[in-house]
């Protein structure tokens, strides 16, 4: 099959003619999806759509929340703490504040000592504290329905009336969720202004010394900004039907960043090769005539481009997977992971080689010698294949020692705790924690069917005497025959698991009427157990098709299968790696961090699912030149040392670039971006090292012609439907 003919080579010599149009239209349609996403439309843009919450599944943790975002609690909350008052102060101000932020637009309702119900001490005691005596807490609940620039504006306008009314007498402080996932909302944003601001200009540096020109190392980050946009495009059109998660922002970034400088890398290295067939002469790069040059582009479309496209779909494959999870934040991950991964393929199949050929005449100045087959990593390569055993037992022997921290992972649920440490949000809530304990959120709520007596007795007699329980909150009556018992628990952290231990112990013992335990260690509980329930369903289901798409390149059924197992491997050490840096405390310094004891609970299945998805992509760079070497009739060994030679050197750049786009992001201050970023990175770094360059060629030399091996019936099915060079 020659690329003159193959669908490949037809599909480049359309984009090769029309490369101007194709151009025109990506600068048209991203110029279109930044203003979009940005709101210059209207519509407050995406990130006034973004949310943030707990991650949650179907169950009786969520019905419980559910049931308490329901009357005074249903539109969100702002929350107003002034210090400084002396007590005749207080009683002066306080029923001013009071009717002022009653009647701030927007406001349902206002809890505060300055109530009616107030006049019962244990309520009163809820918003006054005698480890603070000179503050005093009012809770303003919003309208509910609000849009979130709505709820925005009633928060800002409750702090001014506040701070009207107070003066210079006190200090105002403002808080709850509306202002927390406001912060939350703004640190994403500036995480990812930082991100980028710390990967484009690095991996335009190494590009630049990759292909020694600005022109070419600019085209995949001209596909890396065009896919980003593309991205966020896509969230803001599902963001109109499902809430999205603040942080998938930066997920969809870092994706969408990497993977375009990836294909973009292997596109551009490839058409400059091509570039270097024609020129066995002596002419000069503008005397190569557009026909050679469109040949070129089809040449590279019909060779990398199908290389992009396998691995677009081995990528989104993985990715995929997080939509068979039932947790609804996996699920926006997953929607975003996918539609960024479709947005890169498309970039990187069109605009980049467009591009590519309009700058051809530039790019084709410097020579490059296409096909080496003797070089640095062909002697890696034999190097490897004189000491197999050594080098296989060495590689094995790291990636079991990173894992081994992975026993013992400890996953946490952060809200506020999310922002960095020293955030004004932050601080107001451990404030609360520590002066207004009744105040705080609740370490466990249940939620009961009956009436507010008679939980209120059983709270009491039973729940008070529960093991690690420090505290009961006043039941609060939620209509409709619903109570809520908040229930505090002493010293609880995720190292001594003791939140973990009242779920258990409340969910063991019911009384005898109606109860569902809920907060965040409950919908953690809920959320980790439908996770572990789930996962050896969608890793079967990634694997599978993994293994269809690598057979269908390869024509072998021990490649994919290897493939798998090395893939596992590595995840895991790099897992592994993370829990014992994030959870154990290590690097605070250097990473800017502090540690929660455990790892954020989304991180470790995107983490899996991601790496997955990009181990899967160096696999197919690599596989497809050692397949290309194998069809052209080397044997075994040559073809993987030729084919390392040929892709050693993209591999390992497009893994450093990665990575710098990975660290960029690990110097977020949102603590799930920060582990995500280190995570991948370290996935990246042990995959393109130690599993491509050394574990892949030794076992591929080892198992000789097993690796080619398929049943027979297999072999004919892939000699009709398979795809090769």
């Amino acid at each position: 099959m020659t690329t003159r003919t193959s669908q490949g080579g037809r599909y480049g010599h359309f984009v090769a003619r029309r490369a101007k149009w194709i151009a025109l239209a990506w600068l048209v349609g991203v110029v279109l999806a930044f203003a979009g996403t940005s709101g210059a439309f209207g519509g407050g843009g995406l990130f006034g759509q973004l949310q943030q919450k707990e991650p949650y599944v179907p169950g009786e943790s969520h019905f419980g929340n559910e049931k308490l975002l329901t009357g005074d609690k249903a539109g969100g909350s702002v929350l107003v703490r002034i210090d400084g008052l002396d007590r005749s102060e207080q009683r002066s101000l306080g029923p001013r504040l009071q009717k002022e932020i009653d009647a701030a637009p927007r406001t349902r309702s206002v809890e505060s000592a300055f109530t009616p119900a107030a006049r019962d001490p244990r309520v009163a005691a809820v918003y006054t504290s005698k480890s603070a005596p000179q503050s005093v807490v009012f809770v303003a609940n919003l309208e509910p329905g609000l849009a979130k620039a709505d709820q925005e504006r009633a928060s800002s306008e409750v702090t001014r009336r506040a701070k009207a009314v107070v003066g210079d007498a006190g200090a105002v402080r403002t808080g709850g969720s509306v202002e927390v996932l406001k912060r939350i909302t703004d640190q994403v944003q500036e995480d990812l202004r930082t991100g980028e601001g710390i990967a484009f200009p690095l991996t335009l540096v190494v590009m630049v010394i990759v292909f020694g020109g600005f022109i070419a190392a600019g085209l995949p980050l001209a596909g890396a900004i065009s896919s980003i946009g593309g991205g966020l495009l896509a969230l803001f059109g599902f963001a109109q039907f499902t809430e999205l998660d603040a942080t998938v922002v930066n997920i969809v970034t870092i994706l969408g960043l990497g993977l375009s400088i990836d294909y973009g890398l292997l596109i551009v290295g490839r058409f400059r090769e091509e570039l270097s067939r024609p020129r066995g002469d002596d002419r000069e790069a503008r005397d190569l005539s557009d026909a050679e040059l469109d040949l070129a582009t089809a040449r590279t479309l019909s060779t990398a481009g199908r290389t992009v496209l396998f691995s677009g779909l081995t990528v989104a494959i993985s990715v995929s997977g997080l939509l068979l999870f039932p947790a609804s934040v996996t699920k926006a991950v997953g929607l975003a992971g996918l539609s960024v991964v479709v947005v890169a393929c498309l970039a990187s199949l069109t605009l980049v080689p467009a591009c590519a050929r309009l700058a051809a005449r530039r790019l084709a100045r410097k020579r490059v010698v296409p096909d080496a087959d003797t070089g640095r990593f062909a002697s890696l390569a034999h190097g490897v294949q004189r000491h197999i055993w050594v080098s296989i037992a060495a590689v094995v022997a790291v990636l079991v020692l990173l894992a081994t921290p992975l026993a013992g992972l400890r996953q946490v649920s952060s809200t506020g705790t999310m922002l960095p440490k020293e955030d004004t949000q932050r601080v107001l809530l451990a404030d609360l924690r520590e002066d207004f304990p009744a105040l705080a959120e609740p370490a466990v709520t249940v939620v009961a069917k009956t009436d507010v007596a008679t939980a209120s007795t059983w709270a009491t007699r039973d729940v008070a005497k529960v093991e690690h329980v420090s505290g009961i909150n006043p039941t609060r009556d939620l209509g409709d025959g619903y109570v809520a018992v908040g229930v505090r628990v002493a010293g609880a952290t995720p190292s001594n698991g003791r939140t973990g231990d009242v779920v258990d112990a409340l969910r063991s013992d019911r009384p005898e009427f109606d109860t569902w335990v809920t907060g965040q260690q409950a919908k953690l509980d809920d959320y980790s157990k439908a996770i572990t329930a789930r996962a050896p369903l969608v890793a079967l289901v990634v694997a599978l098709a993994a293994l269809v798409l690598l057979f269908l390149m390869t024509g072998s059924l021990v490649l994919p299968l290897k493939a798998l197992i090395f893939n596992a491997l590595s995840l895991a050490a790099s897992l592994g790696a993370m829990t014992w840096i994030f959870q154990n405390g290590h690097f605070e310094t250097l990473l800017g961090y502090t540690s929660n004891d455990a790892v954020e609970s989304t991180v470790p299945v995107i983490l899996l699912a991601f790496g997955f998805g990009l181990a899967m992509d160096y696999e197919v760079f690599l596989l497809s030149r050692i397949v290309e070497a194998h069809e052209q009739g080397d044997d075994d060994a040559r073809a993987v040392a030729v084919g390392i030679q040929r892709c050693g050197r993209i591999v390992t750049s497009a893994a450093l670039l990665m990575i710098i786009v990975m660290l960029g992001f690990a110097a977020a201050k949102m603590i799930v971006v920060k582990q995500l970023g280190v995570g991948l990175a370290l996935s990246i770094a042990l995959d393109a090292t130690l599993v491509r360059m050394i574990l892949v060629p030794a076992t591929m030399t080892l198992m000789g012609r097993w690796n080619w091996w398929a049943p027979a019936f297999l072999k004919r099915w892939h000699a009709r439907f398979g795809f090769t060079h």
